[in-house]
């Protein structure tokens, strides 16, 4: 998966929604204190690993090994750099986070890469550089990103060593230095004996202690109706395992077991009957994915008494990820998702085997070789699934050659609807609203695709600096309405907020046919002139998609055009036809009605910070969009395009 696409949102974005979608399951909750306290196994007890390199060879392949030690020995030449100052004030200065981010994270992978050269090896020699990366993180004022200082009482810029704030990474990074205490801790010891004690020190004044009072908006504040994002599942993972591995007291380690449970608990409540994830797949690797991190964690920590995988709600979360597949690496891509990535296929494989869903574990399987290539990744975030993985290879035997995709689907909360026909296309269309987390404004888009690639498209986001988030995120132009598949009304886009939203949503299904419904009006100011807009998108399983809007109006509609974004090379010059030209020499094409438009083609020039992602999301193709201009004012009018092999 790329890094950008799992980088969260700053604090904006982490405001809690209070619509009414919190249904109280607590599945984790329904554990006792009590049963918590008795089924936890001791600190000094726990062994999720081994600690002998001997028995880590029994268990991995020779060429998993000799890539880990290659990666330790590479993490030697390298030095621990300071983060300095002035690059921490990059972000508060010109909006600009990566360049902060490159050096934190860089350190990070480089320490776990020797920590775990070092497990495998057992030579010593990674030893000091281990001990070097450990203090040098210990040092460190603040462990998390820039982006997200707005929450320390002295607001963003530098950090406040006096105001430790737990936040994303933060919480991987004692999470990192806790795996580096259990693996290595002896030989740390050799190096000083001051080093085990400084790693909990800095945990425990950074997370364990903060997480005791504090109230995060990420946690919801308090506020048990809060809609939860992927943060809550996230960084509970992260918090959960280094309170396991580094927390002596179990009377604490219990406690903290209870806040994790809790929190999670709150995120999976917020989630709609339909377990969709409003923030799309990628996300979803540090939504869903990261609920399973706890679970694992939980289970794990207590020989398998305490887990919900059983609970159908734990595999209707899961099954989403399969679901919202396309062809190959890409995925339906609402809100800030990416649209290609590469899934973590032995995640998904043992998350399907532990909630006994053979489709997920098909998936996983399927990805791990077709995607992924059997090759294993140690980098990056989310290292306790990392370790787990390396333990879950064996299992990986190529049986995911059988998984299927799902022809229809219907996510009703998140109103997410995908079909494909028999003749290789594939459309995925959404109601929704503008103020779920990472929100576009778009209401009623929709995407197509034909023979696994990408036709009409959602743009999907850029590079993250500090408008992403702030009061400029919707004048980025990849976050609005004109610059998705819709219309914009007498010169008016769709608004941003949850109450911008569509109504009378309904989906049918039969042999055939696959229908979304939906008045998208709601989506847009109340002064469009309009008084409904119902959208329609239709799929016939011969092969042919057809999206009809109908427009009720009181007055004529002085100005209306539509947009379709597209990165195929794509004619226009006949009249009544956009004509996209595959990469396999097949042609799709959309018919219009060219008495009432006129049409032109425009390439997007990617040339801000934020536009320097997309480059990469489509594989540095050509950006265009295809512009429909009513050619006269409109009436009470039915348009409607076609879209056909």
């Amino acid at each position: 998966m790329k890094t950008t696409a799992i980088i969260t949102a700053s604090l904006l974005l982490l405001t809690i929604s209070l619509r009414a979608q919190i249904t109280p399951r607590n599945l984790l909750q329904k554990f006792s204190q009590q049963q918590v306290g008795e089924w936890l196994i001791p600190q000094s007890k726990w062994k999720p690993f081994p600690q002998s390199a001997a028995e880590w060879r029994r268990q991995l392949p020779d060429s998993v090994i000799r890539k880990i030690i290659a990666n330790g020995e590479t993490a030697l030449k390298k030095p621990f750099n300071n983060i300095p100052a002035s690059v921490t004030l990059e972000f508060v200065r010109s909006g600009n986070r990566s360049d902060y981010e490159a050096l934190s994270f860089a350190k990070r992978n480089q320490l776990f890469d020797l920590v775990l050269a070092e497990t495998l090896e057992d030579k010593g020699r990674f030893t000091d550089h281990i001990a070097d990366g450990v203090w040098s993180i210990c040092e460190e004022t603040f462990w998390g990103a820039t982006a997200h200082l707005g929450a320390q009482k002295a607001g963003p810029g530098l950090p406040d060593v006096q105001d430790p704030i737990v936040e994303l990474f933060s919480g991987e990074t004692a999470c990192i230095l806790g795996w580096a205490d259990y693996f290595v801790g002896p030989k740390l010891e050799k190096v000083s004996k001051l080093i085990r004690p400084r790693i909990y020190y800095e945990v425990n004044r950074r997370i364990f202690t903060p997480m005791l009072t504090a109230k995060y908006g990420w946690a919801g504040g308090n506020n048990p109706q809060a809609k939860l994002n992927n943060w809550a599942p996230w960084i509970m993972a992260n918090y959960t395992a280094a309170n396991l591995l580094l927390e002596k007291d179990e009377t604490k380690r219990a406690h903290a077991l209870e806040i994790a449970m809790k929190i999670t608990d709150q995120y999976i409540n917020g989630l709609g009957e339909d377990g969709g994830c409003d923030e799309g797949p990628s996300y979803w690797f540090a939504a869903g994915g990261a609920v399973f991190d706890v679970l694992n964690l939980l289970s794990d920590a207590t020989d398998n008494k305490l887990n919900i995988y059983n609970d159908p709600f734990t595999k209707k979360m899961a099954s989403y990820i399969y679901k919202t597949h396309i062809a190959g690496r890409y995925f339906i891509n609402v809100a800030d998702a990416h649209p290609e990535m590469t899934p973590d296929g032995v995640m998904l494989h043992r998350f399907g085997k532990a909630i006994n869903d053979p489709k997920l574990a098909d998936f996983g399987d399927w990805s791990f070789n077709a995607l992924e290539h059997r090759e294993i990744k140690t980098e990056g975030f989310h290292r306790s699934r990392a370790l787990y993985n390396l333990f879950a290879l064996s299992g990986m035997t190529g049986n995911g050659s059988k998984f299927t995709d799902v022809p229809d689907v219907w996510f009703n909360d998140v109103q997410l609807m995908a079909s494909r026909t028999n003749n290789g296309l594939f459309v995925a269309s959404h109601a929704g609203n503008n103020g779920e987390s990472h929100n576009h404004n778009d209401v009623g888009d929709f995407v197509v695709y034909a023979d696994g690639y990408p036709v009409i498209i959602d743009v999907g986001s850029g590079t993250y600096t500090a408008r992403t988030f702030g009061k400029d995120r919707y004048s980025l132009w990849f976050n609005t309405s004109p610059y998705h598949n819709l219309p914009a009304i007498n010169g008016l886009q769709q608004s941003a907020g949850i109450k911008y939203a569509a109504s009378d949503v309904k989906y049918s299904l039969n042999g055939t046919t696959a229908k979304l419904a939906m008045d998208i009006k709601p989506a847009y100011p109340s002064n469009t002139g309009i008084n409904s807009l119902q959208r329609t998108v239709t799929v016939n399983k011969a092969g042919k998609i057809e999206i009809d809007d109908n427009f009720s109006t009181s007055t004529p509609i002085q100005t209306l055009t539509q947009s379709f974004m597209t990165v195929c090379p794509v004619d226009i010059s006949q009249s009544g036809k956009i004509i996209f030209d595959l990469p396999n020499g097949k042609k799709v094409t959309l018919d219009y009605n060219a008495k009432l438009w006129g049409i032109k083609k425009e390439k997007m020039e990617l040339t801000t910070p934020e536009d320097q992602g997309l480059k990469s999301s489509w594989e540095h193709h050509d950006i265009y969009r295809v512009l429909l201009t009513a050619k006269s004012p409109v009436n009470d009018a039915i348009v409607t395009y076609i879209i056909h092999k």
